[in-house]
């Protein structure tokens, strides 16, 4: 999930860029900007910077394991010369 600081800086930086006369229901607009912001990126399939470097480990290993496996399979397909 998006980390709240992170939407809580784009709420900040939607409500500074507001004309001044709308100052008066900044705090009404903050809530709405959250609330939209919050709603939108629950809905996307999101995962945090931490789950992805973990998979991105769990994918190597597993490449490094399918690459050893493929050696030992076409070694073990190489004929073999009998005397």
């Amino acid at each position: 999930m998006l980390d709240p600081k992170k939407i809580e800086e784009v709420v900040q930086g939607l409500t500074s860029a507001l004309p001044p006369g709308l100052v008066a229901m900044q705090a009404d607009v903050e809530k709405n900007f959250r609330s939209a912001l919050s709603g939108m990126f629950a809905k996307l399939d999101l995962v945090t910077r931490e789950e992805f470097d973990v998979q991105t480990q769990v994918l190597q290993r597993t490449r490094e394991k399918l690459e050893a496996l493929e050696l030992r399979v076409a070694a073990l397909e190489q004929p073999t010369t009998e005397d």
